[in-house]
């Protein structure tokens, strides 16, 4: 009995595996969602005609923003941000630069609070060509004001890195990294940053040196990822930072099954917190549970060069990240919290070089994609039905091809 019961399921699991081969020959993956992407025109800014070039969007208080800044003919640069109060029609902001480098910044990060913007601009200059980073704050005339402060507050000797920029209820926070390790910035208003650096926990000690990379706003204060690199080590590895008030600091690890990663985006969705970067063979996620980080999924493949996570965002009750891979930009989709990903297409391809940059934003019932793939730069969005419509039609992922 138990020979013929064993091979009826043989006979049943053939006949199942001829039945995927013959249904989606060639499928192995799930089939990438196709948004609707619109595309949106941003107008021209004032000033010497020139080349767009985007690298941020942020929205909140059904306002939404892009920055980024103009390269005229002659290869100068100047700041330069757009506003909208649907992300379809949009209006330059003027700007109001007070340094002679911030009159050529390109602001590279943006966040909004209470309706209103801040940014991090930089323009490469000085003997040793190094950034010289400043911030932008939105005033009640609606410019954008470049906010003075001294050279050695994000650049000097001790200068490593400024990355992302978070803001939220307790105020505007800057993570990036200092000579020692990571550092943040933290500020009530945007009026005005002062720099945390060198705190225990947070900046590198005898575990290693610490670099920090993005934060988002959480109801006990701040959530910082970041990588570390251990005393002799060739590998980085992901951690996590927690504060209530951008001084103190608790540091955590993040778990990875081959002991190499770094957490290089992070986003709140509704009450769970989820951080995404590179692993060895592509790109994992991690949630943040009652008992500690966990890992929650992995996606994407490694590509020729240094892969990197360039964005993530709450969509609803999605998540949307971007990914560099050394050859590419890419958009992955999960509606798990980071258990699964599903890749999105874009609406135009965008390598992976120096020159080239892509960021998403969302609110309300839509998406913003804004895209500069080196030669031109454009802006689109996407309405969140549409996204549930694909993934209603196609819930379930396409069988993968029998060898």
């Amino acid at each position: 009995m138990r020979r013929r019961v064993g091979a009826v399921l043989g006979v049943l699991a053939v006949l199942v595996a001829a039945c995927e081969v013959s249904a989606c020959p060639d499928c192995a993956e799930p089939l990438p969602v196709r948004p609707a992407w619109q595309s949106v025109v941003l107008p021209d800014t004032p000033g010497v005609p020139g080349r767009p070039v985007l690298r941020d969007a942020t929205a909140c208080a059904d306002r939404w923003y892009v920055v980024g800044g103009v390269v005229d003919p002659a290869g100068g640069t100047r700041p330069a941000a757009w506003s909208s109060t649907d992300a379809n029609s949009w209006v330059p902001l003027p700007t109001e630069p007070v340094t002679f480098y911030g009159q050529q910044h390109v602001l590279s990060a943006a966040a909004c609070r209470e309706g209103r913007l801040a940014a991090v601009g930089a323009k490469s200059g000085g003997v040793h060509g190094n950034p010289r980073t400043g911030t932008w704050r939105q005033a009640s005339d609606g410019a954008l004001h470049e906010v003075d402060a001294p050279f050695e507050r994000y650049a000097g000797p001790r200068a490593v890195s400024v990355a992302g920029l978070a803001a939220g209820p307790r105020g505007w926070l800057i993570a990036g990294s200092r000579i020692d390790g990571a550092a943040v910035w933290i500020s009530p208003d945007a009026a005005g940053f002062a720099l945390v650096e060198g705190a225990p926990e947070l900046a590198g000690d005898e575990r290693g040196r610490t670099a920090a990379y993005d934060a988002v706003a959480v109801p006990s204060g701040w959530l910082m990822v970041g990588a570390l690199l251990p005393p002799g080590g060739t590998a980085l590895v992901p951690l996590a930072w927690s504060s209530a008030d951008g001084r103190s600091w608790r540091r955590s690890a993040l778990p990875v099954v081959d002991g190499r990663g770094q957490a290089q985006r992070v986003a709140v969705l509704g009450d769970v917190s989820v951080a995404v970067g590179p692993v060895r063979a592509g790109f994992g996620s991690w949630r943040l549970t009652a008992q500690g980080w966990r890992p929650a999924g992995r996606f994407g493949a490694a590509g020729p060069g240094v892969a990197s996570a360039a964005g993530l965002v709450a969509v609803g009750q999605r998540l949307v990240a971007v990914t560099r891979d050394g050859d590419r930009h890419a958009l992955w989709l999960s509606v798990d919290a980071g258990e699964s990903w599903r890749a999105m297409t874009m609406p135009q391809p965008v390598p992976d070089s120096g020159d080239t940059a892509v960021a998403v934003t969302s609110t309300g019932d839509r998406l913003l994609l804004v895209a500069d793939d080196g030669k031109t730069s454009r802006a689109w969005w996407a309405g969140v039905s549409d996204l549930d419509r694909q993934l209603t039609e196609a819930h379930s992922p396409a069988p993968k091809k029998r060898r």
